[in-house]
């Protein structure tokens, strides 16, 4: 699967935020009522995530979505 930089950053930018909230990756697995192997593949870049899954993690994250999209956007 070829990367683009954009779904890079997103990546990152999701890694960091749980990282910053000392959330394990099981926790965020929890609230979405998936395996932890979802949160371990969308964050290795081994998965994408769809628009509404993206929408639930920021929710996990007590993120609002708009700040991880601007970082996308730069």
């Amino acid at each position: 699967m070829l990367k683009d930089q954009r779904y890079e950053i997103l990546r990152v930018a999701l890694t960091e935020e749980r990282k910053k909230k000392d959330l394990k990756q099981s926790e965020i697995a929890a609230f979405l009522g998936k395996p932890q192997s979802f949160v371990s593949k969308y964050e290795s870049g081994e998965r994408r995530l769809n628009v509404i899954e993206f929408i639930d993690v920021c929710k996990a994250l007590s993120i609002d979505p708009t700040k991880i999209l601007k970082k996308v956007n730069l």
